[in-house]
């Protein structure tokens, strides 16, 4: 990004959607008491547009509200200001903890 400097994604994905179309996915993970900013989403996303032009962009924020409890946030930029897309919660739990039948009849 020309005039930006040095640009931080903590993960970059590529994904393929349901309708087959491919996305950039760049995660930011926040923990305790980080916030979300509106600095690193904007050249997140910024990032995107300039090095995958034509190549949607899915900035995710992963916030962990405790050990065993993260929130994933998609978000946008609207007016420069952060918008969230979608909010899911999700519980962490050990692998050993998993029921195998379901796990099973998942993957089937």
């Amino acid at each position: 990004m020309n005039g930006t400097g040095q640009v931080e994604i903590d993960e970059p994905y590529i994904e393929i959607d349901k309708h087959s179309c491919h996305n950039v996915v760049p995660v930011q993970a926040k923990g305790g008491k980080d916030q979300i900013g509106i600095v690193q989403t904007s050249q997140d996303i910024c990032f995107v547009k300039d090095k995958l032009p034509g190549i949607r962009c899915r900035a995710i924020t992963a916030q962990f509200m405790d050990p065993q409890i993260a929130a994933l946030f998609e978000l946008t930029l609207q007016n420069n200001e952060i918008k969230v897309v979608e909010e899911r919660h999700y519980q962490l739990v050990p692998v050993r903890d998993l029921d195998q039948m379901a796990t099973r009849n998942y993957r089937d």
